[in-house]
């Protein structure tokens, strides 16, 4: 199948930044010509999108989904999970490890990356569990899970304690070629806490998660990176402490990478108030001075990557108590339109914001990514003017615990292509 995009405004940071029209054949891009270059015969094509007034940019690629199969399918499937990708404007994403049963053998690896195949519309990249069973006891087997189709290896929602068997993973995680992705978290510090501690928390009479519970095992982990010179790469980071720690680690040469999510630098624990437990996650949102410590990491390059950390839940399980209800917010049908507030604010570039949410995140995995003859055609089309409301009951995934329903947006996905297919078209 031959396609054409035509007349759009090319961003690949590193490689193109120009109005071009790119030539798609068999799934791959064959040609990237600027569009002033004579006339291209639209006939000569199975299809042709016109991209003018678009930016056109590599396929985004989330580092952090949950997609809850196998175990929890009533709450997001592979499949549910891929059609939200899609129409998020994300070709590829990761998933965590902690599903049931827990994604630390081959089998279930392999069930993820079968059932990916079967959506056939975003690439699924599963993450496996560093320790067998979420436990902290054991690695899981490295080179069998590597072989079966991990890309990486995180104890997501349940952090590996042992300072010891972390050091483990590093070692081993670089030998089978997979990255660690830490979940930073210090649970004898997070207690029983259930949002950010601070001023909110008091007037709510609920118990707070102190910053420290992140930043403690934050530097835990960045000392095991510079000890060995091993790679990191660090989840959902929310705190100004963890960003003074990666910040300085960087400047050392210490091989840490970092990723937030659209929450951390958007809102703030005071959104508990008005949204309940949809402002419910963890680590927690944080304070106004947190937020803007995100924002300012991000400017100046402390995060490499903006993840959405994607955690569905059913509305009845969103219903309880807030100390009951389930951590966790979907975002990948919001992330985009919401992050793009970043390039309209004067936080980041557009360019800065590719690299953020395409290019970054295709080098940590070490996956091929770019707008260039010869790669997979994994492409996103963005409409940068589209004014729309954040409407959750419109929402391809099978959850709706968003914090941004309601919320007036500028930026929408007009297209998404995988492996030159056109996998989901808007507006």
């Amino acid at each position: 199948m031959r396609i054409l995009i035509k007349g759009g405004r090319v961003i690949d940071p590193g490689n193109c930044s120009e109005y071009a029209d790119i030539i798609i054949a068999d799934g791959r891009i064959a040609a990237v010509q600027k569009s002033a270059r004579g006339v291209v015969d639209p006939h000569a094509f199975d299809r042709v999108l016109d991209a003018e007034n678009c930016i056109v940019v590599p396929g985004l690629i989330d580092l952090h989904v949950h997609f809850r199969e196998p175990g929890d399918e009533h709450k997001e499937t592979i499949l549910t999970g891929c059609r939200a990708a899609v129409r998020g404007g994300f070709t590829s994403v990761c998933t965590m490890p902690n599903t049931r049963p827990v994604n630390d053998c081959t089998q279930v690896t392999e069930r993820i990356h079968e059932a990916g195949r079967r959506a056939a519309l975003a690439k699924v990249y599963p993450i496996a569990a560093i320790s067998v069973n979420l436990e902290g006891r054991q690695l899981s087997d490295f080179k069998a899970l590597k072989a079966a189709g991990a890309v990486g290896v995180s104890d997501d929602g349940c952090p590996v304690e042992s300072g010891h068997l972390m050091r483990q993973a590093l070692e081993h995680a670089v030998r089978h070629g997979l990255r660690i992705i830490s979940h930073s978290e210090d649970l004898r510090l997070t207690g029983t806490g259930v949002m950010n501690q601070g001023e909110v928390a008091q007037r709510l009479g609920l118990k707070g998660i102190p910053n420290t519970a992140e930043s403690a095992m934050v530097m835990r982990d960045i000392a095991l990176s510079e000890a060995t010179g091993l790679p990191l790469h660090l989840a959902h980071v929310s705190t100004r402490e963890s960003i003074l720690a990666i910040r300085n680690a960087k400047d050392r040469g210490v091989p840490v990478s970092a990723e937030t999510a659209p929450h951390y630098f958007t809102l703030t624990d005071e959104a508990v108030v008005h949204l309940g437990a949809n402002a419910k996650m963890n680590p927690p949102l944080r304070s106004e001075d947190d937020r803007l410590a995100i924002r300012q990491a991000l400017a100046d390059g402390t995060i490499d990557a903006i993840a959405t950390d994607h955690a569905p839940h059913a509305a009845q399980e969103k219903a309880r108590p807030f100390e009951l209800a389930p951590n966790g917010v979907i975002g990948l049908e919001t992330s985009l339109p919401v992050s793009l507030k970043l390039v309209s604010e004067g936080v980041i570039s557009l360019t800065a914001l590719v690299e953020k949410m395409s290019k970054n995140p295709a080098r940590i995995l070490g996956i091929e990514n770019g707008i260039r003859p010869g790669l997979a055609a994994d492409i996103t089309i963005i409409d940068l003017n589209h004014r729309f409301t954040i409407d959750a009951d419109s929402f391809h995934s099978k959850s709706r615990n968003t914090p941004f329903h309601g919320l007036s947006v500028t930026g929408s996905v007009v297209a998404t292509l995988v492996d030159g297919r056109l996998v989901y078209e808007g507006l």
